[in-house]
Formats: structure tokens, C-alpha cells, sequence
């Protein structure tokens, strides 16, 4: 495996069955409902503190999940939401913690940063930038220590890639063969401040490479090169050869904190070349897998779950005096 920019798609290595096509169109829509809900109660000030939003970013989240095995550990930087959901998590556990209830998967008292479900084989949810990738070599470390045949995956961002606490996992998780796959959200925020190595705009997927970890950029809007890219990876942990850096070209359509939208030329184009929700949907319906009148009957169910959810958390109480200090040592 080589880094550099992706290829063509590999028709038989990114081959969906209908099946698989409809359920990672499902996922990420209830994803991209459910953060835009989200979106909306935070500008109302329902949702306190920050709400980082993974909107545009659905494919790798789901293309990655479909390829792990349920008892895979993932770890994640500030953007949890998806990752929780493509695992099974309840929408409305989430949308009560986000929402400060005690009925939240930490009680109300973690947040959108502080999420952890070990329920779900998830372990964070980190607020500081880079802080999974260490705490993901743990993980790592756990699996190879138990011989319990498990790869950690570990999603952060671009902008966490050049963190020193990130390139000395590298370096540990390259010397241990490590299972773990690092999986980088290159959301293009920020042009320019990506990590660069060489003459190519982006060499994310390169900077394993002084610790002989192989990297692969990776076309993020498109869930199937996404779970192509994730077999590759994940086999290849699996099977002791250690880790390895996927750098997913995708594109964010909030703001760091959920709010407000990001402002950019040509936005409205992006939306139809840019967007794996969008790209998913015309795929099914070219292929004739669901009528458009199946889809809208899919998308209103996935609607109603989130609103659901939503009203549900709202009137969930908030944690009492006591709650808040549980399991906090003095």
C-alpha cells in the first residue's frame, strides 16, 4: 500500500450487494439528520458547551464501521456523534447527553467530547486534539497483550495530524506492529495547514512514513472506497502486520463547533459532487434499488426517529445535586 492520491475505483474491491448499499445510505442519513438536529438545538441553547459537527463527513465514519467487527474498539477526537451511531447506539441516549439529561449515556455530565459507551466498543470522545490517537494505541495494545484478534480504530482530524502526541504513537504503534488503523478526516478547513511532507498538496497519508507505517488517501465522500480502503487496513492489522494511516479526502459543512456554516466559494456545487449523503442516494436510485417513493418513505422514517429523540432528551430530567458528583474521587 502505497500513499498518494486515490485511483480509480477498484470495481470488484468497492463492490456493494443491494443490501449493503441501503444500509450505508440509512446510516449516514440518520447521521446527517441527527447532527443537523443537533445543530439546531445548539443555536437555540439547548445544547450547551461544544457541539462538533461530522456533517459531510458520513462516508468514513460508515464506510469504516462496515468493515470492522462489533468488537473492534473505536476512539474518536471531539466528533462522536457519527461514530456512536453507525455503531447501533440509541439516538435518543445521545441526544440526552448532548442535551445535559440524566438519562445520557454518561449521565448528562459528559457532552459531545466526553461520550463513552463500552457497550459499543467505544471509548471516546476526546476534547483535545490528537488525545485518541495514544489512548487508541492502548487500546491497541490491550487487543494484542489478550490476543483477541481486535483492530482499534482511531478517527481524529486534519488538524490534530501534526500533534507530537500523535507522530510518537506512530513511532510506538509502528515498533509494537500495533492493531490499530489511524483514521485521518482531512476536511479541508484549512488549506494550507495540513501536514506536509512532500510536493503533494496533502501528504497526511505520508507521515507514517519515517516509522515505515504505510498510508493511503482515500476518496472520503464515497462510503465505498471508504470500506475498501478499510479492508485493506484492517486485514492487514488483523493479521500482525500492524498499522496504518488512511487520510480521507471529505468535506465539513460546519463550522468547527457545529455553528455557524462554513462560508465558502462554490458551496451550492460542492453540494452535488461533494456530499457522500447525496452521492449515495443518486446511486440507488440510478440503480433502480429503491424507488423514489421507497426513499422518501425511508428518509421520513429517519426523520421521525430523530424527532423522536429529540423531543424524548428535552423532556428527560436533568441530572440532581447527587448525580453530579458520582463517580467523580475527591
Amino acid at each position: 500500500m502505497t500513499a498518494g492520491a486515490f485511483g480509480p475505483i477498484d470495481v470488484e474491491d468497492a463492490m456493494f450487494s443491494a443490501e449493503e448499499d441501503i444500509a450505508a445510505y440509512r446510516s449516514m442519513l440518520l447521521i446527517r439528520r441527527f447532527e443537523e438536529k443537533a445543530g439546531q438545538l445548539y443555536a437555540l441553547q439547548a445544547i450547551h458547551g461544544p457541539c462538533p459537527l461530522c456533517i459531510g463527513q458520513e462516508a468514513s465514519i460508515v464506510g469504516m464501521l462496515m468493515e470492522a467487527f462489533p468488537t473492534d474498539p473505536v476512539v474518536t477526537g471531539y466528533r462522536t456523534h457519527g461514530a456512536l451511531l453507525a455503531r447501533g447506539a440509541d439516538p435518543e441516549l445521545l441526544m440526552s447527553e448532548l442535551t445535559g439529561r440524566s438519562s445520557g449515556l454518561a449521565g448528562g455530565k459528559g457532552g459531545t467530547t466526553r461520550m463513552f459507551a463500552p457497550e459499543h466498543e467505544f471509548y471516546g470522545g476526546h476534547g483535545s486534539a490528537g488525545l485518541g490517537a495514544p489512548i487508541g494505541a492502548g487500546l491497541a495494545f490491550a487487543s494484542r497483550y489478550r490476543r483477541d484478534n481486535a483492530v482499534t480504530l482511531c478517527f481524529f482530524g486534519d488538524g490534530a495530524a501534526g500533534r507530537g502526541r500523535v507522530l510518537e504513537t506512530y513511532k510506538l504503534a509502528a515498533r509494537w506492529l500495533l492493531p490499530i488503523v489511524f483514521i485521518v478526516d482531512n476536511n479541508t478547513a484549512a488549506p494550507g495547514g495540513s501536514v506536509v511532507l512532500g510536493s503533494v498538496p496533502s501528504a497526511i497519508s505520508e507521515s507514517g512514513r519515517p516509522f515505515a507505517i504505510p498510508g493511503e488517501q482515500v476518496d472520503g465522500i464515497d462510503v465505498r472506497r471508504v470500506r475498501a480502503a478499510g479492508r485493506r487496513a484492517i486485514e492487514r492489522a488483523r493479521r500482525g502486520d500492524g498499522p496504518t494511516v488512511l487520510e480521507m479526502l471529505t468535506y465539513r459543512y460546519r463550522g468547527h463547533g457545529g455553528m455557524p456554516a462554513r462560508i465558502s466559494g462554490g458551496v451550492e456545487r460542492r453540494l452535488e459532487d461533494a456530499d457522500p449523503v447525496v452521492k449515495a442516494r443518486a446511486r440507488i436510485l440510478t440503480s433502480g434499488l429503491l424507488t423514489e417513493r421507497e426513499l422518501k418513505a425511508l428518509e421520513k422514517e429517519i426523520r421521525e426517529t430523530v424527532a423522536a429523540a429529540a423531543a424524548a432528551a428535552r423532556a428527560a430530567p436533568h441530572p440532581d445535586g447527587d448525580d453530579l458528583l458520582a463517580s467523580v474521587e475527591a
